[in-house]
């Protein structure tokens, strides 16, 4: 080394790259692909590598440049961005600040657009279930829209042509540059918050505007007013643009109109068209009415002709011979049934008699009791003295027993029997 050779620190040499670096590369463009794309959650700031098939260049993109992106940048994305080289001089590394970012192949607001669509529908902020239904008869319109456009005076004129008793309010705001998307949202926001306090009870809502441009129609893509819309508790009605344009608006609001001007005809009914379906109710309800009067009197006719109506009497008669009938039928029934139950009594009465006692008292036999009333059957069992009672066919004997008399095995009816003494 030269004794008077010049030597320089790290931080010397990387500001010496530096600026040299950003005089001979204050502004390029530079195409590649995106690699490890990372937002930096507090600064905002993002970082991410641009590389092709054979390098690699780091990049950053400062939180103000990043708002101002209509896309969201990805891995694997071929992109083309403007900035300038510049080294990061705690490191020794060079790298692009980039000032605009832009996909290859795809327009910025296309990318967006399709971006936040596939995110939506994701949610599900597009399905059919979220949609509320449009009132029948609306009185309170809300118009959010730029009141000095065409779209608003036309829909003014077909909503008090087809439907006069509405009441329309207008909000006036933005629908396109910047801050227009903060505006159209707040307005939805507001005409909740006064319909839940009561002070504006709005049936249904209009949003929209004029034709134009992709980027004229830019603020009804953004989330924000996505959000307003899928949030808000009145029903939105999106009418942005003409019949192909299709932005967020449309596919989340709860009716999608082709036109403002279709709006007014979707949100009314057509007055004339009313009352014309009032006079065919009224001649279809007289013409009911009528046939039903003509009906009744035909059924009238009818029963006043009737036999039972002409001679109610007769009906009277016929019962009543009816009844003679059944009475005449009952009493000899009854006959019957006493004639069976007498001879039924007799034969019974006959079958009790001929196995009665007294009968058998009447053939000459007779029934002997003692004083304490206990039948004899035996002469064993009395002796000599008791007093008996012996009762005939007709009458009773009273008695004293002097003597017993047994009869031996064998004796019949009649025959003598054995001497006794006083066994």
């Amino acid at each position: 080394m030269k004794p008077n050779a010049k030597i320089f620190t790290v931080a010397e040499v990387n500001a010496a790259a530096r600026a040299v670096i950003e005089d001979g590369f204050p502004n390029i463009w530079v195409a590649g692909e995106v690699s490890g794309y990372k937002r930096h959650a507090a600064s905002g700031h993002c970082y991410f590598t641009l590389k092709d098939s054979e390098a690699t260049l780091c990049a950053t993109l400062w939180r103000g440049n990043a708002l101002r992106l209509r896309f969201q940048p990805a891995d694997g994305m071929s992109v083309l961005v403007r900035g300038k080289l510049t080294v990061y001089p705690p490191r020794g590394q060079y790298q692009i600040d980039v000032a605009e970012l832009h996909p290859q192949g795809e327009g910025a607001l296309d990318l967006a657009l399709r971006q936040l669509r596939e995110k939506l529908f994701a949610r599900g902020w597009f399905d059919k279930k979220h949609k509320k239904p449009l009132p029948r008869l609306p009185r309170p319109i809300a118009v959010v829209t730029s009141p000095p456009g065409a779209a608003v005076r036309d829909m003014l004129e077909m909503i008090g042509c087809r439907w006069p008793p509405a009441d329309v309010v207008v909000v006036p705001l933005r629908v396109q540059g910047d801050g227009a998307c903060d505006e159209i949202a707040e307005a939805i926001y507001s005409l909740n918050r006064l319909r839940l306090s009561g002070k504006l009870a709005t049936d249904v809502m209009i949003v929209g505007r004029g034709g134009g441009s992709l980027e004229d129609l830019w603020a009804f893509n953004e989330e924000f007013v996505a959000r307003a819309i899928f949030e808000s508790a009145i029903p939105v009605i999106s009418a942005v643009g003409h019949e192909t344009d299709v932005t967020i608006a449309d596919l989340v609001a709860d009716h999608r109109a082709l036109t403002p001007t279709h709006a007014a005809t979707d949100v009314c009914p057509d007055r004339q068209e009313l009352l014309a379906g009032l006079r065919d109710w009224q001649k279809r309800l007289a013409g009911g009415l009528v046939r039903k009067l003509e009906l009744a009197r035909r059924r009238l006719t009818d029963l006043a002709n009737r036999r039972v109506l002409r001679l109610p009497l007769d009906r009277v008669r016929d019962r009543e011979r009816r009844l003679d009938e059944l009475t005449k039928r009952l009493e000899r029934a009854g006959r019957r049934r006493v004639e069976r139950g007498r001879e039924k009594a007799d034969g019974i009465a006959a079958r009790l008699n001929a196995v009665s006692p007294l009968n058998i008292l009447a053939r000459g036999y007779s029934v002997t009791l003692t004083e304490s009333r206990a039948l004899v059957r035996d002469a064993a069992e009395v002796r000599p003295g008791d007093r008996i009672k012996t009762r005939l066919h007709r009458g009773r004997l009273v008695s004293r027993v002097e003597a017993m008399e047994f009869e031996p095995e064998g004796l019949t009816l009649g025959s003598e029997p054995r001497s006794g003494g006083s066994k």
